[in-house]
């Protein structure tokens, strides 16, 4: 069910329409839909037509892909105000992922024919989206590095260290996880198995790198997980 909003500033921060002036982004909301999604709901499906840009305004949602071998990997964890589905920018693609939201969330959404209108009237936002794309290739390429050439020990690091830069929460014993994590997510984020991560934690948790319940993780060295995901000496 769509819902109307208020201009929030977070709009402005959003990389498609940082330097946009208060009118524009004025009307850049009013061409917006927003909803409320419901946990475990699909924004879109792998291989779907690439129609909609999203920006999540609260809950969480994870972008998912599954391999040739039918195995699903876990790209990465969306975060309140974040945008999902920038393909939708260009239009005529497809998702290469899927992407479900983890809990429930509310997102608001414009589609590609609405945004061919907003690139017309605002040629910023071409130009924002061209720098965004160029920093998205990098990352992902940099995510499938990590996955085909460190140990999974890094890889796992590299993820927790990830996460916490994203949504993590200073606390007096370190940085928590503020989202349900289960040891499967974390196997499908690091390209390993729930065996491996579990053994992974457990030894870690004796080391006192991490604390690691049933789904959820607080990081008790951050330090100590640079120097693995580096792959340093003490």
């Amino acid at each position: 069910m769509a819902d109307r909003i208020a201009l929030p500033p977070q709009l402005s921060q959003i990389p498609l329409f940082q330097g946009l002036p208060e009118p524009a982004l004025t009307d850049i909301l009013q061409h917006s839909q927003a909803r409320r999604v419901e946990k475990d709901s699909f924004l879109f499906m792998q291989g779907d037509p690439a129609d909609h840009l999203y920006v999540l305004m609260e809950g969480r949602a994870k972008l998912c892909q599954v391999t040739s071998e039918g195995q699903q990997v876990i790209l990465k964890f969306a975060a309140p105000w974040e945008m999902i589905g920038g393909l939708a920018i260009v239009g005529g693609g497809i998702y290469p992922v899927c992407c479900m939201v983890a809990e429930d969330s509310r997102v608001m959404s414009w589609s590609t024919t609405v945004l061919e209108g907003l690139l017309q009237r605002y040629p910023l936002i071409a130009i924002n989206a061209t720098r965004w794309m160029s920093n998205h290739v990098k990352e992902t390429q940099q995510l499938f590095t990590q996955l085909a050439t460190e140990r999974v020990e890094q890889r796992l690091a590299h993820t927790l260290l990830r996460l916490i830069s994203q949504m993590g929460q200073e606390q007096a014993e370190g940085m928590a996880l503020d989202i349900t994590l289960t040891r499967q997510d974390l196997a499908e984020m690091s390209g390993t198995t729930l065996f491996t991560v579990s053994r992974i934690l457990n030894q870690w948790e004796k080391q006192g790198l991490v604390e690691a319940g049933r789904e959820r993780v607080r990081v008790k060295s951050p330090h100590g997980l640079v120097v693995i995901a580096r792959d340093l000496k003490l």
